[in-house]
């Protein structure tokens, strides 16, 4: 191929060209172009797997013509991480061309074993696919490709399409743990555990920290799906059946799998969790208190039998409304930690205006004629005649709206410390910005190519 850049450039030489020197054709005229070339580090992670690491590394060796070919990936190195494996694994890897083999003495975990993998590594991109012959490597290409064009911090292979062979037991529990993070998070995932993914190098440092073991990926699908600045793309992939014994224990790694997208849920985005208890518990409340309400506007009067359902319904609401104004508080603590002052959605702004000033004048000049009229007749009684002249069950609901009063105030007491903090430290940083920058502060530091090595958030890490 001859053009006007070949004084820059040397055109390709005969014999005609292959796929792969067309390739690298091509790849000169997109760095000409402005075009970025970016390498992919595969990371293997092996824990006992003599049985199918050989194969699984000579597929994955010989699928960098393909990746290359088919991705704007330019270069593709191979990692193999051995964690802590007591079988054969290690010296089948070893006698293998063209990869890097890193050998844990002892079993430190999956996750473990991929963020190392991923700190040795010089790729742009990331990625990971599990040792036991599950996965097509050439599918790298696809999700780099998806990755890139539609500028994602993570692609995920999903094993949830038609041309998948996962186990009608684990396949179920994938959709459930992917309808709880899809519901939490307000995004859609299908697969939240695939073992075969790539992530863009720059955002690994948001996306740590991230567990050891067998749940580091539903802990980082969690993590991408909480934050509003990073984003996730699936696409689906073929999945055999693995050749071995598993590692994963249904049960037990299923239960932790749940333990850990909640934990991520709290960390990340915990006004979620609180709202949806709080919509529950006060769904709850008003589900019981239907039928004591009826009585009451039907006859006058209540069954002293319904003090247990109003006593339910006096304990759901307390949950419902202490629920409600955590959330309210960390959605504050969330926005000033983001630096973030607006709220995200039309539901946080109208919630916000809910535990403003005019919000509590608003509840206060509701709530507080309601008690007098449930409990004020009673209270003077037993002011002038030494006994209370009410029935119990306005005595319950006055409780309910006088605690839920002066949690409000609490809560709107407490944003407003918040958002106090969060206006001094903004001034700070502004006023530190402003001020002149000496010689010494001005040196460059170098940037560091690999992802540092967080510790690990649960405490099966140490």
């Amino acid at each position: 191929m001859r053009c006007a850049l070949e004084h820059l450039y040397p055109p390709c030489e005969p014999p005609p060209p292959s796929a792969i020197d067309l390739k690298a054709c091509t790849l000169r005229t997109d760095m000409i172009m402005g075009t970025t070339l970016m390498k992919l580090t595969i990371v293997i992670p092996a824990y006992n797997e003599e049985d199918a690491i050989g194969s699984t590394i000579e597929r994955t060796v010989a699928a960098r013509e393909s990746i290359v070919n088919s991705s704007p990936i330019d270069d593709v190195e191979v990692i193999v991480v051995s964690d802590g494996s007591t079988d054969r694994t290690v010296e089948i890897a070893s006698a293998c061309s063209n990869i890097r083999v890193i050998v844990f003495p002892k079993n430190r975990g999956y996750g473990a074993a991929i963020k190392k993998g991923f700190e040795v590594g010089s790729g742009d991109v990331v990625g990971f696919l599990d040792g036991d012959g599950t996965c097509d490597p050439n599918f790298f290409g696809d999700l780099c490709t998806a990755l890139i064009e539609q500028n994602a911090s993570v692609a995920i292979g999903s094993r949830m399409g038609p041309e998948s062979h996962m186990p009608r037991i684990r396949r179920l529990g994938n959709r459930i743990y992917a309808l709880i993070l899809s519901a939490l998070s307000n995004r859609v995932v299908t697969d939240t555990a695939s073992g075969m993914r790539v992530i863009r190098r720059d955002t690994l440092e948001q996306i740590y920290p991230l567990p050891d073991g067998l749940h580091f990926t539903p802990a980082m699908s969690a993590r991408v799906l909480m934050s509003d600045q990073l984003s996730i793309v699936e696409q689906p992939m073929t999945y055999e059946e693995r050749v071995g014994e598993s590692k994963l224990h249904v049960v037990k790694d299923g239960v932790r799998f749940l333990r850990t997208i909640l934990e991520m849920t709290l960390m990340w985005r915990p006004a979620t969790l609180f709202v949806a208890t709080a919509i529950v518990c006060l769904g709850l409340m008003t589900a019981f208190g239907l039928h004591p309400i009826e009585t009451w506007v039907r006859s006058g009067s209540l069954k002293e039998d319904m003090i247990y359902r109003l006593l339910f319904c006096l304990l759901m609401g307390t949950i419902g409304v202490t629920c409600m104004a955590a959330a309210v508080v960390a959605e504050h603590l969330h926005r000033m930690l983001n630096d973030r002052r607006s709220p995200r959605t039309f539901v946080w702004n109208v919630i916000d205006k809910l535990y403003g000033t005019v919000g509590i004048a608003v509840q206060s000049a509701i709530g507080l004629p309601l008690v007098g009229w449930l409990i004020g007749r009673g209270a003077w009684s037993w002011i002038t005649q030494g006994f209370v002249d009410a029935h119990w069950s306005r005595v319950v609901l006055a409780g309910l709206v006088v605690f839920t009063l002066i949690q409000s105030i609490a809560t709107a007491l407490t944003i407003n410390l918040l958002k106090f903090h969060t206006a001094r430290s903004s001034l700070h940083r502004r006023h530190h910005a402003t001020e002149p920058v000496s010689a010494a502060a001005t040196t460059i530091q170098p940037t560091p190519t690999a992802a540092p090595h967080v510790a690990a958030i649960s405490a099966e890490q140490a």
